[in-house]
């Protein structure tokens, strides 16, 4: 699960930048639960989100320039977090918020966002085919940030999520298993008119080859750490507005990164590459930390409540 916010940026743009470069800049927070299937693991990424639940908390710091009303450059920094709790083993919900400091030559301004909170239920999984697919809902709560950074409407995106790891590939294409794929959609649909907070469809895809299941599952070539356990990934935050003077605009990112992964958790750091000018013209960062409670703490915090 996940959100995004838009501030200081022309109305017509704010809603591409909800799911595109916001997404990538604030890795907005809503559920990063890592997914298991079978011998899969989907490692929480940054800013697509996986199909899976979990007791977990995640960190994150982003760092990026995007245009503002007037065209000029504005730097974005973002520390968010996020706690996801299962209510039961395919039933999970989150809290989420991050703080935003923003700079530009018209002026600066920082605070806390908008509160997001989540649901994510699994609603199929097939461990022999590695695929997982799940459905959610995000509500970021209008008027519960800072004047200064954060929207007076709600924006409310039911989301579809889905995994498929390709370890049912044949003998011959062994080396291809470790590859898998993510994606996620849904609408971003606002309680504001469509001038000043316009709807848009966010989506995204990502393309990951896990070096632990390589090794595990294919050949063990002997890597030492950290190799052992990265997992090089690249993802596609992308929104398109559909309502208002930018409907039919698509903006967003294409993140190259790596995430290192053990059983209590993960790191992780990525590149933001905007897709076309109205994203932005310059390269910003992201950097996470995630534990997995429901690994650390089998039998107390992670456990589902039912």
């Amino acid at each position: 699960m996940r959100t995004l916010f838009a501030r200081y940026v022309a109305p017509a743009r704010a809603a591409l930048l909800v799911s595109g470069a916001l997404a990538c800049m604030a890795a907005s927070p809503a559920a990063h639960a890592h997914a298991v299937v079978g011998d899969r693991v989907f490692p929480a990424t940054m800013a697509v989100d996986d199909p899976g639940v979990g007791d977990e908390f995640n960190m994150q710091f982003g760092h990026i320039k995007t245009p503002d009303s007037n065209g000029d450059d504005m730097n974005v920094n973002t520390v968010s977090y996020e706690w996801d709790k299962l209510i039961t083993k395919n039933l999970a919900v989150s809290i989420a918020g991050n703080y935003a400091s923003q700079n530009s030559p018209d002026g600066s301004a920082k605070g806390w966002d908008n509160l997001t909170l989540g649901a994510k239920y699994v609603a199929y999984a097939n461990a022999r085919h590695e695929f997982m697919a799940s459905v959610g809902l995000l509500a970021t709560v209008g008027g519960t940030g800072s004047k200064a950074i954060a929207t007076s409407y709600s924006t409310f995106t039911p989301t579809v999520y889905v995994g498929k790891g390709f370890g049912d590939l044949p003998n011959s294409l062994a080396y291809l298993r470790p590859f898998a794929i993510t994606g996620t959609i849904g609408p971003n649909i606002t309680t504001a008119s469509s001038d000043n907070g316009p709807n848009s469809l966010g989506w995204g895809v990502t393309v990951q080859y896990s070096i632990p299941y390589l090794q595990n599952q294919v050949k063990d070539l002997g890597l030492p750490q950290p190799f052992a356990n990265l997992v090089p990934v690249v993802e596609f935050p992308m929104s398109t507005c559909t309502a208002g003077d930018c409907a039919g605009h698509t903006t967003g990112t294409i993140n190259p990164g790596l995430i290192w992964l053990n059983r209590y958790g993960q790191f992780g750091i990525e590149a933001q590459i905007p897709v076309n000018r109205a994203t932005g013209t310059h390269v910003g960062v992201l950097v996470q930390a995630h534990l997995y409670f429901d690994d650390m703490f089998p039998n107390s915090l992670g456990k589902p409540l039912f």
